[in-house]
């Protein structure tokens, strides 16, 4: 039986040939997206803008009823709960986000959680309170600031081990690629005004890290051919090594993706936002590492023989006491 190739292993496609309009198509699109963060802004949930946090069991229950609640929740007027398992499987955190008016007044606060308690138990009489809690605004301010440092940090430390591994002008190639991958991924939640929460942090993580992973292997193989092609033009060298990694490429990245699709049609709403920005940044993340890290080594000055050893002025006086020059 024959084996499925999506990429045959004649390919030759000229990548580098159209890296100035993809290039070009890149900037356009990152300009875009933070315009869009800047002026739409992000729609924080609750972690990130503060509300009211109610943990709750249901004691005669094996498991707690998560979209009843949702839509209980739901149906006071409080748009798009956070209502998620905690601890048990009868146990659930349930959080709100609280209105303006409501902001740094507690009565307020008590209020909005006495009336969806109240709802609840009439609906569940075996519902037990366990904690009531306010999320305030500057606890939800640090949150936010810890979650940019977690994504800086990972993206500095990236560019770094790809410095280390290979050399600086790979780790700035790199490090542009991570910034096109979140960019776009943050301008399309502000396109839409998606819910911003814990969760999504995760999954720029997770495209951070697919994105190193994607773009290292293509790297590694125009390291390998630099080595073995010394007289080939570097474009050729740089289209040489995408093609050559492309069946890879595309195969971890379509499998990925359909893993994801059901998850993102059939999967629950309260991983909706995780899924998309993961199923997302894997489209530009493939996009990036293939149209936009590489080609940017032919900006930096990467050459055919840029880390061929350079002799030293010792070797050649060497060479030329054996006759050799």
């Amino acid at each position: 039986m024959r084996l499925l190739k999506l990429v045959p292993d004649n390919t030759n496609l000229p990548f580098v040939k159209w890296r100035m309009p993809f290039f070009m198509v890149s900037l356009a699109l990152i300009v875009a997206s933070w315009a869009l963060v800047f002026t739409n802004g992000i729609n924080y949930g609750v972690d990130f803008a503060g509300g009211q946090e109610i943990r709750a069991t249901f004691v005669e229950s094996a498991e707690a009823p998560v979209a009843e609640l949702r839509q209980t929740v739901g149906g006071l007027g409080y748009q798009e709960p956070v209502i998620q398992r905690f601890g048990d499987a009868n146990q659930v955190s349930i959080r709100v986000r609280l209105p303006e008016s409501a902001e740094g007044d507690k009565e307020a606060a008590d209020r909005i959680s006495q009336q969806i308690i109240a709802a609840i138990t009439a609906d569940h009489p075996d519902f037990r309170l366990d904690g009531n809690d306010t999320v305030s605004g500057k606890v939800s301010g640090e949150f936010r600031m810890m979650a940019f440092y977690a994504l800086l940090a990972a993206s500095v430390a990236i560019a770094l081990s790809v410095w280390v591994r290979v050399e600086w002008q790979f780790g700035v190639a790199g490090l542009f690629a991570l910034v096109h991958d979140v960019s776009l991924t943050l301008g399309l939640f502000a396109l839409f005004q998606l819910e911003f929460s814990l969760q999504i942090v995760a999954a720029f993580l997770a495209i951070i890290g697919y994105s190193l992973n994607d773009t290292i292997v293509i790297f590694d193989r125009i390291r390998e051919n630099l080595k073995k092609y010394r007289k080939m033009p570097m474009p050729e060298v740089l289209d040489l090594s995408i093609n050559e990694t492309l069946a890879r490429t595309v195969m971890t990245s379509l499998t990925l993706l359909v893993a994801l699709t059901p998850l993102l049609l059939f999967g629950p709403a309260s991983l909706f936002g995780m899924i998309l920005a993961i199923f997302f940044g894997m489209v530009v993340g493939t996009f990036s590492s293939v149209y936009t890290a590489a080609p940017i080594l032919l900006w930096l000055g990467v050459t055919s023989d840029s880390f061929v050893p350079k002799e030293s002025v010792a070797d050649i006086q060497d060479r030329k006491a054996r006759g050799q020059v």
